[in-house]
């Protein structure tokens, strides 16, 4: 089974950009489809991208265009390139990873998940 580690959290500007990164172990992560997710405190967790085992890419409406998700099967990994940070954007970001089934929108339908990074955006 996959396990994810996030990294690449931290505090930013406003206009800032960060990379954040996801490692993921095991030797079937060519076969998941990978998304991001983010949470603030008292809020459900939030979809923002996703890409399928095919590489097909999917975004939140509020990221669109500022936000960029890639993957890297031969590395183990699945990045998420944040450019224009904006304050709304503060929260904690979370790599997870589904077994079949396609990219989804819905957080319940990944199995497995990161700890999570905190991504902070001062104005």
């Amino acid at each position: 089974q996959v396990q994810l580690v996030e990294s690449g959290g931290g505090l930013v500007q406003a206009g800032g950009s960060l990379r954040l990164s996801c490692a993921a172990s095991g030797r079937t992560f060519s076969t998941y489809n990978m998304g991001w997710f983010r949470q603030t405190p008292g809020k459900e967790r939030q979809f923002v991208a996703a890409i399928t085992w095919a590489s097909f890419t999917y975004y939140a409406d509020s990221v669109k265009g500022r936000f960029t998700i890639s993957r890297d099967n031969a590395k183990n990994s699945v990045a998420l390139q944040m450019n224009s940070l904006k304050p709304e954007d503060t929260a904690v970001y979370y790599c997870a990873a589904r077994s079949g089934g396609g990219a989804s929108y819905s957080s319940s339908l990944y199995d497995i998940w990161g700890q999570g990074t905190q991504v902070t955006v001062s104005s």
